[in-house]
């Protein structure tokens, strides 16, 4: 579709990175990657070809500039600037975070506690007595970027203990505060990961190292106020394959060490009232086995595969070792897939999926029970779509528990849950400024039949009183890895989109985890291609019944969803009119046959190692987007990555777009365009005006792809 937005912009010619010979061969295939030199950002030349990319695409999209606007100060109307989150109870403390409009970041806070019952008012704009435990804003004054990776109190809420990346390279650096004085304790540590926790006497904290490869690997003791070259190696990960989570019971009395690849984990525990003791193996790790450790008191709760592929629910003394300690508490029920479990001083509750939707189960303790629970009851919610789950509540003797709610009409709602009353109080509701009410908009779920027959589902929101005549604009996005649910979820920015009459769905491919274990196994290594069909089965499924409109169709995607958009559109370019690539995976090959990065040796169990396997090689050969770009149009295509990334290299989407343009001549109607944030990392750019700045310059494109900004 046409747009006056492209007018002149024929005069506008795109950078055009010379070609340099390479030659990459692998299981006696010789392959040329002209672009390769791309990768190499210490070049100068390639961070000159980057800026004139930038240029290029401010240049071909200034008319756009007046939409652009609209779509900021919509989002920016419909947010409610100064707000407070619900405070939540935990010892002689309520805890929040405030924002404040005009400023970039959350505020975090605390407030005397001093009737446990008189929780402050949530819809307020202050409380009474309010300390500042941390204020990002000033925090990240004078950085252009700005993420925290860690935010922890100590059990007796003495000290905090945060830390910050300032570049979006996902390193952080450590600083401790005394909240009594509001002295720093500690600034020792530097280029530790995501996470810290303390010790119960708040003297020690443990924190991870990552290696170049970001892969979290090493667990470190740090003792508060002395030099970091003094720290304790508490463990070290020497398996390629497997990564490190580091997390605390809400009790404070354990340490908890999550150690996993994609198929295979390993936990330990440490007794936090001894930071210095040994961490302890609660079950040695085996092949194909995941599972994760909740300690409940006087036992430990264990969700695992060992059994069943969607995972079952056992439990286990406190001192386990093995699994051959693990003991059911329910028998496994079909169609359903256990994802965690949190466990209170008189019931449990463990989240799970079923029908393709989250749910909250509530499993009561009753000792007299050989397993310890009785008979459990889910947390009813009447939507046809949706997202239901266990919100915070940091103390063991609740028995009023924070429960989080969304879809893709209703905003986040925070509800207090009476276990014993089995009654629903809505604390807050994320507030929608301008008039917003539910009512306009409709949601619903379709269902797509893939090319081997299964049903594939698609959620869908729209504006109610929308008829699938096939003449609506529509918007697909997908994800389709990792096992990872594109759950219903509530978008004040998507309003923008749904005001403008956009069709906005999302398919749930195989290869994510929306209908179980089955559905991840079926989309990925070998097995991978099946997402991509899926996709293409989904937009189809749109056109056909009248959804979207066949010429007005767009596609988005990000990260592993964005190999997904490559993926897709060398499959079928011509079911869509524009497609956006967000810090996109679309030179998965390359990547995945080094090992030296991110995204490599730890991938092997999701993608498959096509370094050492020729039919994974070939596998990822034949559908690597940058690898199979035909000499046919495509799309108009916009392609969106960070310079700092460490996840996804920019150099994937630069190389893409420079080939994109070599084999598909493109026109001023069907651009090519590639926009890098230069102070960004894998999310983005930081701060919640400079992300809303960003999805307007990419959903301005995208409306006026679809004829719609106007």
């Amino acid at each position: 579709m046409g747009s006056a937005a492209y007018s002149g912009a024929v005069s506008h010619t795109p950078p055009i990175p010379p070609r340099r010979e390479h030659i990459r061969e692998h299981h006696g295939d010789r392959v040329l990657d002209p672009y390769a030199w791309l990768a190499d950002l210490d070049d100068p030349e390639v961070l000159a070809h980057l800026t004139a990319e930038n240029a290029y695409a401010e240049a071909m999209t200034a008319g756009l500039e007046p939409l652009r606007g609209r779509l900021f100060e919509e989002i920016r109307s419909r947010v409610k600037e100064t707000d407070l989150s619900v405070p939540v109870g935990d010892g002689p403390w309520w805890y929040y975070s405030r924002t404040a409009e005009g400023q970039q970041y959350p505020i975090h806070c605390r407030a005397p506690r001093t009737d446990p019952a008189a929780r402050p008012d949530p819809t307020a704009e202050s409380v009474p007595g309010e300390q500042v435990l941390l204020d990002a804003n000033a925090a990240a004054e004078g950085h252009e970027f700005f993420a925290l990776g860690a935010l922890a109190v100590s059990a007796d809420h003495g000290r905090l203990a945060y830390s910050v990346d300032t570049t979006g390279d996902e390193r952080f650096a450590l600083t401790v505060v005394d909240l009594a004085t509001g002295d720093i304790l500690d600034e020792a540590v530097e280029g530790l990961g995501y996470g810290c926790e303390f010790s119960l006497d708040g003297r020690h904290v443990f924190y991870l190292r990552v290696d170049e490869a970001w892969r979290p690997h090493q667990l470190w003791r740090h003792e508060i106020g002395t030099p970091a070259e003094t720290d304790v190696l508490c463990y070290e990960e020497g398996d390629e394959r497997f990564w490190m989570g580091l997390g605390g019971s809400r009790d404070d009395r354990w340490l908890i060490l999550a150690i996993g690849s994609k198929t295979t984990s390993e936990v330990r525990l440490l007794d936090a009232a001894d930071p210095t003791g040994e961490w302890r193996v609660v079950a040695p790790r085996r092949d194909g086995v995941e599972y994760d450790v909740e300690p409940a008191g006087d036992r430990l709760l264990i969700v695992h595969n060992a059994d069943h592929p969607d995972s079952d629910l056992a439990w286990a003394p406190l001192e386990a070792t093995s699994a051959e300690q693990w003991q059911p508490v329910a028998p496994h029920v079909e169609g359903e897939r256990l994802t965690g479990v949190e466990a209170f001083d008189d019931f449990a509750l463990v989240s799970l999926r079923r029908d393709g939707l989250t749910a909250v189960r509530v499993l009561p303790r009753e000792p007299g029970q050989a397993a310890g629970f009785g008979a459990g009851h889910d947390i009813a919610w009447d939507e046809p779509l949706y997202t239901i789950a266990v919100g915070d509540t940091p103390e063991n003797s609740a028995h009023v528990v924070q429960i989080v709610v969304e879809s893709m009409v209703t905003p986040r709602s925070v509800y207090d849950y009476d276990v014993d009353a089995h009654t629903l109080t809505l604390l807050k509701r994320q507030p929608v400024l301008g008039g917003f009410d539910p009512a306009d908009y409709t949601q619903r779920r379709e269902w797509a039949l893939a090319e081997d027959g299964t049903r594939v589902p698609i959620s869908l929101v729209c504006r109610a009183g929308t008829e699938p005549d096939g003449t609506s604009p529509g918007l697909l996005t997908a994800y389709g890895a990792y096992e990872i649910s594109s759950d219903p979820y509530f978008s004040v920015a998507r309003l923008s989109l749904l005001e403008r009459g956009v069709v906005y769905a999302v398919a749930h491919p195989r290869g994510g985890g929306e209908m179980g274990r089955a559905w991840y196994e079926g989309g990925k290594e070998l097995a991978k291609p099946t997402t991509f069909s899926d996709v293409v089965a989904c937009a189809r499924h749109l056109v056909d019944t009248g959804w979207v409109a066949p010429d007005r169709l767009a596609l988005e995607g990000g990260s592993a969803g964005g190999l997904m958009v490559g993926a897709v559109l060398n499959a079928a370019p011509g079911l869509f009119t524009a497609a956006h690539a967000q810090v996109p995976f679309v030179d998965a090959l390359t990547t995945v046959l080094d090992p030296s990065l991110p995204l490599t040796v730890v991938e092997w169990e999701e993608w498959g190692d096509p370094l050492h396997d020729p039919d994974v090689y070939a596998c990822m050969k034949g559908y690597s987007p940058y690898e199979n770009i035909g000499e046919r149009p495509y799309p108009a295509v916009l392609a969106t990555t960070s310079l700092h990334d460490t996840r996804v290299s920019c150099a994937e989407p630069a190389k893409w777009v420079a080939r994109l343009r070599e084999l598909t001549a493109p026109t001023a109607e069907r651009p090519v365009l590639l926009r890098v944030e230069m102070s960004g990392g894998h999310g983005g750019r930081s701060g919640r005006y400079e992300a809303w700045r960003q999805i307007a310059w990419e959903w301005a494109w995208l409306l006026d792809r679809l004829g719609c900004a106007d």
